[in-house]
């Protein structure tokens, strides 16, 4: 019987969010590794952010409820498609939803205990 592929887990976010905090202890908690990518550090490349957004949807890694997006001028809240969404995204990074888990090309945005059990089940 042979062992099982480890993917690659990648965790994006930035490093003072609580919802950032609960995943990474979470993760850490169950002694799975993972590599952290902080978007203030580093931020996610266009090409990142359009294979991102054709993964899952801009809807869903825009986070609108944010300050940052508050902030924003109304002309850049208004009429958001994918290209928009995604020129904000390179922008303003903290505008990505977090945390963004990434194991080996199947992303998860946002966290929930119950989400990440599931996901990791089988390790």
């Amino acid at each position: 019987m042979s062992e099982p592929v480890l993917k690659p887990v990648v965790l994006y976010g930035i490093t003072n969010c609580d919802t950032m905090k609960k995943a990474r202890r979470w993760l850490e908690d169950r002694s799975i590794g993972y590599e952290f990518r902080d978007y203030k550090k580093s931020a996610p490349t266009r090409a990142l952010l359009e294979g991102w957004t054709n993964t899952c949807g801009w809807e869903i890694l825009l986070n609108r409820a944010g300050t940052t997006f508050r902030q924003l001028p109304e002309r850049d809240k208004a009429d958001i498609t994918t290209a928009k969404a995604i020129d904000l995204m390179v922008t303003h990074p903290s505008i990505i939803k977090r945390p963004v888990l990434d194991i080996g090309g199947e992303l998860t945005v946002g966290f929930s205990p119950e989400t990440y059990a599931r996901l990791f089940q089988s390790s």
